[in-house]
């Protein structure tokens, strides 16, 4: 007998954040069930009549009052009287993230929730965790029938309207809880995995970004040290910080200090590494760290980050080097971004170039206290090895082949103090998504002063510079873990009629 979810789930209301969650998880697990099943029918060859189709779970808020008493944070309420509603999807990530949302807008509305099913279909291949690959196992003919059977990715539920505030709900239609649709951020999940080499499920809610194959060496021996057993207690202690150390493929290794075996317990390593293979040491509550070479570029700075934010994770950084543009930087001296000059363009459509990019508080004092418990240097004597200003970013590699006389003099009225090709984009993607961001670079060559990036200096730069560079960064990360929620995720970030999910 074949399962129809749908009429087992009517709408139901709840007061209690976890039966709200629970209540979307039975609706998401029965509906992608249901599709796995006809679909692996369908592959056997059974004849389907009609359209197979199940929805996603919906949460809707209805109130009449918008006080709430505690008027410090940045997420958790909505604006207006009102009707809102957003779709949802895989609770298997989203469980935790979920409860607050729902804990925050019960305890700031007094309002119950209601959970039901949605009138957006699921596709076939979302409801796929990790990927359908059953399609090479079809006929061309059975291919063609998909389209006709099952509900297929639609772009006009993805775009990023709601998150860039040109969403323009129609009369009656509830307006949005959520910064993304469930398909939109289903698509962006998939992608992670394409892009990343690793299941969405291992990403922690503490992003580095870097375009330097060097960090990410450090990062996976440190993150494999930290998975062997110690003898000392003291470090056996440090070392059960993490959980577990996930590399592309999803080859995990758990850590033996909690017991775990030797060596990777699963996964495989890919035959080709993927195009921005991201790395993470897991802790409890996803609170750990992920790094990601995103390679060089502005364009790959937006993708990664057009996908990891719908993870809607508490911080990310860059950690990469930059040019020098002042006579009095060392090589090796650190930036730390307080504004940004964009002339990266990649978002100059999602993100008008006027709006400023403000510096994040709790995260610039994150990296700088971590710059100086790394370096042992604090109050004027920081001054030495970092100085704070703006950075520009350039969607030219080669910009040195400019007319370096017009730059000059661009830069000078800018005041930026370095130039690189990714951190304003993710800062700009970060301020977008209300993801705080933070930039902490490296100069690694000055060519305005004659200091060009060479091949054999450059490999001794890195290597002296890497390991220290990285700590900081980390550390900044420890940092911001150690803080609440409503303190990390700013009010900056919010606009006037803001969805109500952080």
């Amino acid at each position: 007998m074949i399962f129809d979810p749908t009429p087992k789930f009517a709408p139901r209301s709840f007061t209690q954040p976890e039966d709200a969650v629970t209540r979307v998880r039975e609706i998401y697990e029965a509906n992608t069930g249901y599709l796995r099943e006809r679909f692996l029918a369908f592959t056997k060859g059974e004849r389907i009549k009609g359209k197979v189709r199940a929805c996603y779970p919906y949460i809707k808020l209805t109130t009449t009052s918008t006080s709430r008493g505690d008027t410090r944070l940045a997420y958790g309420f909505v604006p207006a009287p009102g009707v809102y509603m957003s779709t949802l999807t895989r609770p298997d990530i989203f469980a935790a993230y979920y409860l607050e949302q729902f804990r925050q807008l019960i305890r700031n509305h007094g309002e119950p929730l209601e959970v039901g099913v949605s009138d957006t279909p699921i596709p076939l291949h979302f409801a796929f965790t990790s990927g359908m690959h059953l399609e090479s196992e079809l006929d061309p003919g059975r291919v063609t029938a998909i389209r006709e059977h099952f509900d297929l990715p639609d772009l006009n539920f993805m775009d990023d309207s709601i998150v860039n505030g040109t969403y323009r709900p129609t009369p009656g239609e509830p307006l949005p809880l959520a910064p993304f649709t469930a398909p939109r951020v289903d698509y962006s999940l998939h992608r992670l995995r394409h892009y990343t080499g690793t299941g969405p499920e291992h990403f922690q809610n503490f992003i580095l970004f870097t375009n330097y194959g060097f960090y990410i060496d450090e990062f996976i021996r440190y993150g494999q040290e930290q998975m062997i057993e110690a003898t000392d207690l003291a470090e056996r202690t440090a070392r059960q910080k993490y959980e577990a150390f996930v590399e592309p493929g999803d080859v995990l290794t758990m850590n033996q200090n909690f017991g775990g075996p030797a060596g990777p317990s699963s996964g495989k390593a890919p035959d080709r590494m993927p195009q921005m293979p991201a790395y993470h040491l897991k802790r409890p509550g996803h609170i750990g760290i992920t790094i990601i070479n995103i390679g060089v570029g502005p364009s790959n700075a937006k993708t990664i980050t057009d996908h990891v934010a719908v993870l809607r994770p508490h911080a990310w950084l860059m950690l990469g080097h930059c040019a020098g543009l002042r006579s009095t930087q060392r090589l090796g001296d650190y930036v730390l971004a307080h504004a940004y000059v964009r002339e990266d363009h990649v978002l100059d459509h999602d993100l008008p170039i006027s709006v400023p990019i403000p510096a994040l508080a709790e995260v610039q004092v994150a990296l700088e206290q971590a710059v100086s418990r790394v370096t042992g240097l604090s109050g004027y004597a920081l001054k030495s090895v970092m100085r704070t200003g703006t950075v520009a970013t350039i969607d030219d590699r080669n910009w040195e082949l400019r007319d370096t006389a017009q730059m000059f003099e661009r830069f000078s009225q800018s005041r930026a103090i370095a130039l690189d090709m990714e951190s304003a984009t993710i800062a700009a993607n970060g301020y977008r998504f209300r993801v705080p961001y933070g930039t902490l670079l490296c100069v690694s060559d000055k060519p305005m002063h004659g200091e060009l990036k060479l091949p054999g200096m450059a490999q001794n730069f890195y290597r002296q510079q890497v390991n220290q560079h990285l700590r900081i960064g980390m550390l900044a990360l420890d940092l911001l873990a150690e803080q609440t929620l409503e303190r990390i995720h700013s009010r900056k970030l919010r606009s006037f009629q803001e969805p109500a999910f952080q």
